[in-house]
């Protein structure tokens, strides 16, 4: 296993898509995975925002408007995770809506944040820095994942302190 964040990054990135092929089919257990996948996908969001993009500003070929955008973008996933969670009928079209909603403002995101923050990263941060940021990302993500952090309480938390502080 890579201690490269950007490659840290893009697994988590690709795992969301796992997750959200099992959420998409009627047949898994949504609710689990819809607690793997919030629990997986605040810890990656709070670590980079914690760990990774705070570096990552302060070299002068990454964006730094990417890098904010990147944390916005965070934000309505948080909102669209908390829409999706608050709906109990896994079988509802409501439900099936608010899964559509999440699984476009990640794809977004992620596509975005693949394209500019870390293809930039990977050209531009040395491989040692960016071997260090994997170690702080991994251990800020686990910490988080130990906290229960896909909890809907948390979640509730999260969404309404991601907004508060875009607004």
């Amino acid at each position: 296993m890579s201690a490269d964040v950007v490659d840290l990054i893009l697994d988590d990135h690709r795992r969301f898509e796992e997750l959200f092929r099992d959420l998409r089919d009627r047949s898994s257990d949504r609710p689990a995975v819809l607690g793997e996948l919030a629990a997986l996908l605040v810890a990656h969001a709070e670590a980079e925002e914690a760990k990774v993009y705070p570096a990552l500003r302060r070299y002068k070929e990454i964006d730094d408007d990417e890098v904010e955008h990147g944390a916005e973008e965070h934000a309505e996933g948080h909102q669209a995770l908390l829409a999706l969670m608050e709906i109990s009928d896994t079988t509802s079209d409501e439900w099936e809506e608010k899964l559509e909603e999440l699984v476009e403002a990640m794809n977004h995101h992620v596509d975005e944040e693949e394209r500019t923050i870390l293809n930039d990263a990977r050209e531009q941060v040395p491989d040692e820095r960016r071997a260090q940021l994997g170690t702080d990302f991994l251990a800020a993500r686990q910490e988080k994942l130990d906290e229960d952090c896909g909890d809907l309480e948390n979640v509730r938390r999260v969404a309404k302190a991601t907004q508060d502080r875009i607004d």
